[in-house]
C-alpha cells in the first residue's frame, strides 16, 4: 500500500552515470544549492510510480514508461523522517539523455558518475545513501 507517501525520487541510470541537477540556491527551499536527483512531491492521489514519472517529465522533459522502473524502495522522507517517500531506478538510453529539456527548477543539470554523486560534498545526503543502496542491491 502506498497511500501514505509524500513524494518520490529516481536515479535515471545511463551506464556508470546518472542524471543530476543543481538545486536553486534559495533559502526558502529544502537543500538549497545542492546536487539532487529528479523527483518531488506527490500530487493528489498519485501512486509513487505516477508521481516520479510526472516529476521526471516536468523537470527534464522525459517520459519514462512504468515498465522501465526496475527498482523501488520505500524510505523515510528526506525532510521529515516521520513521513515516507519512494526511491526508484530506471535505465535510460543515449537517446533519452539527448532528449532532456531541463525545466524551470534548478540551476543546471549534468550527467554525473555514480561514485562522484555518492561522494560529492554538496549532494543531498539521503539520496547519496539511497543510490548506494540501489547499487549495492545488484539490480543494476
Amino acid at each position: 500500500m502506498s497511500a501514505d507517501f509524500t513524494g518520490a525520487k529516481i536515479a535515471l541510470i545511463h551506464g556508470r552515470e546518472l542524471v543530476t541537477y543543481l538545486r536553486d540556491d534559495l533559502p526558502t527551499i529544502p537543500f538549497p544549492g545542492q546536487w539532487d536527483l529528479p523527483g518531488g512531491g506527490r500530487e493528489g492521489d498519485e501512486t509513487p510510480e505516477d508521481c516520479v514519472i510526472r516529476e521526471t517529465r516536468e523537470e527534464f522533459g522525459l517520459v519514462i514508461p512504468h515498465r522501465r522502473l526496475h527498482w523501488k524502495r520505500r524510505y523515510p522522507n528526506a525532510t521529515n523522517v516521520a513521513e515516507t517517500a519512494y526511491f526508484f531506478a530506471a535505465r535510460i538510453t543515449s537517446r533519452d539523455v539527448a532528449a532532456i529539456r531541463f525545466g524551470p527548477e534548478g540551476q543546471r543539470w549534468q550527467m554525473m558518475k555514480h561514485a562522484e554523486f555518492i561522494g560529492h560534498a554538496n549532494a543531498v545526503t539521503r539520496l547519496q545513501e539511497r543510490l548506494a543502496d540501489y547499487l549495492e542491491s545488484g539490480c543494476r
